[in-house]
């Protein structure tokens, strides 16, 4: 199998026709740690939520060295539901809008250097090719909407947390993993209009493997072990993405049009961030959906 570095020739052609000759709709759903950015969204932020008050040194250390297991040996099934039981208990009776306000206000500081330029290019390929990008991760959606929002995404699918007078409660309403993750696909599908097995699908870990059989076109990206031999066996590309770069120095500064929609549609606290990370520069990013 040969080994991409992920440009457009991994997107395909533009979308075919259906019967009635109205292009068939199509996606590219993205997973986010270490596929589109090289670390975990939840933990990258340990720093601002320490500066804030929300966690403890003690806390910050064990998020550096939970961050350290995340990176050297990836995430299986067990791995994974201890990182759940870790970040629920962490974050159990939080301020939500504390939580979305750090995460607002430290962004672009955060997210900006961990992007990999090889995932901003497939995403714009994705784009100028009519598909819409979603972003699909584990981690709670706090914070992987602003960051769906930054990448210029259609949709953001992520783990809700259960909220009673605007705390957290340590439960979970919804976990977008594993198999969560490919229902999770097949119901914006059917609400969308997606035909699945046209669309397209990023994921770094053997725990997606739900979600990559979702589609048509799966990819791995710098998979885990598990993962890459899954791969083999299915004949499934595998891309490397090892460039995280500043999008701010790549980038145009983006228009006064861009400018005036992303206030308009109430992200004006994201925007000075949130542009930076536009991969296009004629196609504006619509508002994100949360599931």
């Amino acid at each position: 199998m040969t080994e991409s570095n992920g440009h457009a020739d991994e997107t395909g052609a533009p979308e075919p026709a259906a019967h009635t000759g109205q292009p068939v709709r199509t996606a590219a759903f993205f997973d986010l740690d270490k596929t589109v950015i090289a670390k975990s969204s939840t933990l990258a932020f340990s720093k601002p939520f320490f500066d804030q008050g929300l966690l403890n040194r003690r806390a910050v250390l064990k998020s550096s060295y939970a961050q350290f297991l995340f990176l050297m040996s990836g995430a299986d099934h067990d791995q994974m539901d201890r990182m759940r039981t870790y970040l629920t208990d962490m974050c159990t009776g939080w301020d939500v809008e504390q939580v979305r306000s750090v995460v607002g206000e430290t962004l672009h500081e955060i997210v900006d250097p961990l992007v990999f330029a090889e995932a901003a290019n497939l995403i714009a390929d994705h784009k100028l090719c009519g598909r819409d990008v979603v972003v699909v991760s584990a981690s709670g959606e706090e914070i992987v909407a602003p960051i769906a929002r930054a990448l210029g995404a259609t949709h953001a699918m992520a783990t809700r947390m259960v909220v009673e007078d605007g705390k957290y409660t340590g439960e979970v309403g919804f976990y977008c993993y594993g198999e969560g993750k490919a229902e999770a696909i097949r119901e914006l599908a059917a609400r969308e209009g997606y035909a699945l097995e046209h669309c397209y699908a990023y994921s770094d870990s053997i725990t997606d493997v739900p979600m990559l059989e979702a589609v048509g076109h799966p990819s791995v990206v710098n998979p885990d072990r598990a993962l890459r031999k899954e791969a083999a066996a299915r004949s499934w590309p595998v891309l490397t993405f090892s460039r995280p770069v500043s999008l701010r120095d790549r980038l145009p500064a983006p228009s006064g049009a861009a400018v005036a929609t992303t206030v308009a549609v109430g992200l004006s606290a994201l925007a000075g961030g949130a542009l930076t990370y536009s991969v296009l520069r004629k196609v504006l990013p619509r508002t994100v959906t949360r599931r």
